[in-house]
């Protein structure tokens, strides 16, 4: 292969990406976002407009959460020292 032939594959490549994150963006935009936030479920469209560039480029992490059913939930330090005082 050559150089542009690479770079042609390249390119078809990350807009299949891009388009499949497209996809999944309206879909989890207009659907599936009330299964990881129930705040951002009812938020406006200005903010699903400022969340659509992350969740076209990590779709792969929020499509594997959907399909397991995890809320996307942090846990850090900070939070493990505050359930753990809870306790």
């Amino acid at each position: 292969m050559t150089a542009p032939e690479i770079a042609t594959w390249l390119v078809r490549a990350g807009a299949l990406y891009a388009a499949i994150g497209v996809a999944f963006a309206v879909y989890l935009l207009a659907r599936g976002l009330s299964r990881f936030d129930a705040a951002a479920a009812n938020a406006g469209w200005g903010f699903k407009l400022l969340v659509l560039p992350g969740i076209v480029a990590l779709w792969p992490l929020l499509w594997g959460r959907l399909i397991a059913g995890r809320p996307l939930e942090e846990r850090n330090a900070h939070d493990r020292a505050a359930l753990g005082a809870r306790r």
